[in-house]
């Protein structure tokens, strides 16, 4: 038997590779996905092998998390719950793809991960597989061993000589990727407990930001990112670039209680400094290109996109529908935004774009020259009202 493993490099995955070893009598094979976390991977490949893998495959995503993941769910708007950027819920699809072409490569139909059976991402990870291998086998350890602890845990890589770090407890858990860093548990349990400052990794202290403000401007087309101030990039060095400007300014910080899938609420604390300043910067340049009815239809649809990939249906038949009506939309999604950055704040101070559907000798409180008879508004406003007008005479009857 063989069993492809997500692999983090960290204590939980470390033991389960002896665990599955031990287990089920198995070859594990590790699989280590680059999603932008910065971390160093090759360390984590010679780790594994310590443990007692067969081998681990190390593979590249950063340009395909951006390209295929984070900029379908800009074109989308889609935040859940008003104010999360969706960087895990993204990047665990992304790593199931990966993971799942290294089971075909490895001719194996059985593969396991490190979620926990308390959050989101074994959803994500398992729907996922699913989708690409209908018979797949999963295998969650957490939702089978019986460590109860981080101790016991240490305690069983240490009796099977498997190298990890013995250390206690840290104050909280930690996961980033090119979109995001999000920090949860330990000390951030407590919803009215202010996050350490120290915590943050990628922003500064807005208080502690450059006494001088920041302007950026960011071109789209299609909807697509494109470009950072004039200059072309592709997806990954964009998205790394706005990360630097965001951080730099204190911009991208939330601190948000959520309702994971499972059912139960719990606190994130998010840094998403690039990822901001492109849902402000897409939506300033839709503001101008996109119908007013298709961006109604599209922030409509926003809310049920978050909510699918939050619980774990990027691969789904219901995604990929409303993906294809948000990419039709923002056909027209062409042009720049311009935004300031200070000590924390984001302001959109311009926009323009080549089909742009402003047009000033409509909107205009000067002559008008024809453009728009104000004599047609009475009618409009009488129209509008007739139910609103049926609906008072029958009520004063």
């Amino acid at each position: 038997m063989k069993i492809v493993l997500a692999y983090s490099g960290g204590l939980d995955t470390s033991v389960a590779i002896g665990w599955l070893r031990e287990k089920y009598q198995a070859e594990v094979v590790a699989f280590c996905s680059d999603v932008g976390q910065q971390e160093d991977l090759e360390a984590a490949r010679q780790k594994a092998l310590r443990c007692g893998v067969v081998a681990c495959h190390v593979l590249d995503q950063r340009e395909e998390f951006v390209r295929d993941f984070v900029f379908p769910a800009v074109r989308a708007a889609a935040l859940y719950q008003g104010e999360y950027y969706l960087g895990t819920s993204l990047a665990r699809p992304c790593i199931t793809r990966g993971l799942m072409e290294v089971a075909a490569k490895e001719k194996t139909n059985t593969i396991a991960h490190g979620a926990t059976g308390k959050g989101n991402d074994q959803v994500r990870f398992e729907l996922g597989a699913y989708w690409f291998n209908p018979s797949v086998k999963i295998i969650a350890p957490w939702r089978e061993w019986d460590f109860k602890s981080r101790s016991e845990l240490i305690a069983f890589a240490q009796s099977h000589n498997i190298p990890v770090e013995a250390s206690t407890a840290k104050p909280y858990s930690i996961d980033r990727n090119l979109l995001h860093t999000s920090y949860e548990g330990g000390i951030l349990e407590d919803p009215d407990a202010e996050p350490p400052a120290e915590m943050f990794q990628r922003t500064v202290d807005p208080r502690r930001a450059p006494d001088q403000a920041r302007e950026v401007s960011i071109s789209f087309e299609r909807g697509t990112p494109v470009a950072v101030d004039g200059k072309p990039l592709l997806p990954a060095a964009l998205l790394t670039e706005l990360n630097k400007i965001a951080g730099e300014h204190g911009v991208g910080r939330a601190d948000v209680v959520e309702d994971r899938f499972v059912g139960m609420k719990s606190r994130g604390v998010y840094e998403t400094p690039g990822g901001t300043l492109l849902y402000k910067a897409h939506r300033g340049v839709a503001s101008l290109t996109m119908d007013r009815e298709a961006m109604r239809l599209r922030d409509t649809l926003a809310v049920e996109y978050a909510t699918l990939v939050y619980r774990g249906f990027w691969f789904s038949p219901e995604r990929e529908a409303v993906q294809k009506l948000v990419d039709d939309v923002n056909q027209p999604v062409t042009g720049t935004a311009r935004l300031r950055l200070f000590k924390g704040s984001l302001t959109l101070i311009g926009r323009s774009a080549p089909r742009s559907l402003y047009r000033t000798d409509i909107v205009t409180f000067e002559d008008d020259r024809g453009a728009y008879d104000q004599r047609d508004a009475g009618g409009f406003i009488r129209l509008n009202a007739l139910r609103l007008r049926t609906t008072a005479s029958a009520r004063q009857k």
